[in-house]
């Protein structure tokens, strides 16, 4: 177990690099000058060359990396040219904003979507399995911002029961934050809640099928025991997957809904930083989402060897 994760953590590692050494790659090629964003098309040529000195981009770009990367490391992130604030704590602000977004949508989510897969396959083929899939698909095709339409219209336009926008206080506690979070919370469940109820529903069926299921139903163990013991541990292993990799589009992805919901998180950060050309932010935080991402799957692996002990020892 121990060489598995191992294994993995390496892996980990050289996707951070690339991600970073790509991430750095793209800054450089954004359109624009940065001297000019921060100071203005009316700045002087020597001004413009000052600022550039200052932030290192009159340097070879292989040495702009190894800076970067070195300071990143050691957690000096940089200062963000946009809001002559430290990039760090910014980031981290905003990160957990998002994390509280994250957590209320994935408790919607996933034990729904997972609840609603496991019933579909124990009732395949029928007017219940039918109406589940229809209803989750229905949604997943439908954009955030309309469904964020949608919701704003019914639950804070006509009903008055939650607020119609989401722009917390940045010291709020989760208790505090909890109403302005519902809907966005509802909009993400919305889209994320087909995915993980087509994938439970066809693993599972899949397992059903499987002989040593078949050879406990034949020795009178209960359906329960069944489905608990033989059936869930193998069929949630696809899943895992899937709430893994949207544990990451939760924390750095939420762009559109952010920006319906004008909820101050990480995506909506990241989209502020491209459109100020915040290189120093830009860098931070796309880095920080693609280290979540890979965090998160490392976890979905460990949790896969933990189920399948056939792959712990590979």
């Amino acid at each position: 177990m121990l060489r598995f994760i191992l294994r993995r953590l390496g892996f980990m590692v050289l996707t951070v690099i690339l991600a970073s050494i790509i991430i750095f790659w793209a800054t450089t090629v954004l359109p624009g000058d940065v001297a000019t964003m921060v100071l203005g098309r009316f700045a002087t040529p020597q001004a413009k060359a000052k600022l550039r000195t200052e932030l290192g981009l009159d340097k070879p770009i292989a040495v702009q990396y190894s800076t970067w990367l070195g300071k990143y490391a050691r957690g000096d992130w940089g200062k963000s040219v946009s809001t002559d604030t430290a990039v760090r704590p910014v980031v981290f602000q905003r990160l957990r904003n998002s994390f509280m977004l994250a957590i209320v949508a994935f408790a919607l989510y996933v034990p729904l979507g997972i609840l609603l897969g496991l019933v579909a396959a124990l009732k395949r083929n029928t007017w219940l399995d039918n109406s589940i899939s229809v209803g989750s698909l229905a949604f997943i095709g439908l954009p955030e911002f309309v469904s964020g339409v949608i919701l704003i219209t019914i639950f804070a336009v006509e009903l008055k029961w939650l607020p119609s926008q989401s722009a917390i206080d940045p010291q709020s506690t989760f208790v505090q934050a909890f109403p302005y979070l519902i809907l966005p919370a509802i909009t993400v469940a919305l889209t994320s809640l087909a995915y993980v109820v087509r994938m439970t529903r066809s693993s599972t069926v899949d397992v059903l099928q499987m002989d040593y299921v078949r050879t406990a139903n034949l020795k009178g163990l209960t359906p329960r025991r069944v489905l608990f013991t033989h059936v869930l541990r193998n069929s949630l292993l696809p899943t895992i997957t899937v709430v893994a990799i949207g544990i990451g589009w939760l924390i750095g992805g939420l762009i559109v809904t952010e920006s319906v919901y004008d909820y101050p998180g990480i995506g909506r950060l990241l989209l502020f930083a491209i459109q100020r050309r915040d290189l120093q932010l830009i860098q931070a935080t796309a880095l920080l989402i693609v280290i979540i991402y890979v965090v998160a799957n490392l976890v979905a692996d460990i949790l896969y060897a933990v189920l399948n002990p056939r792959i712990r020892y590979q």
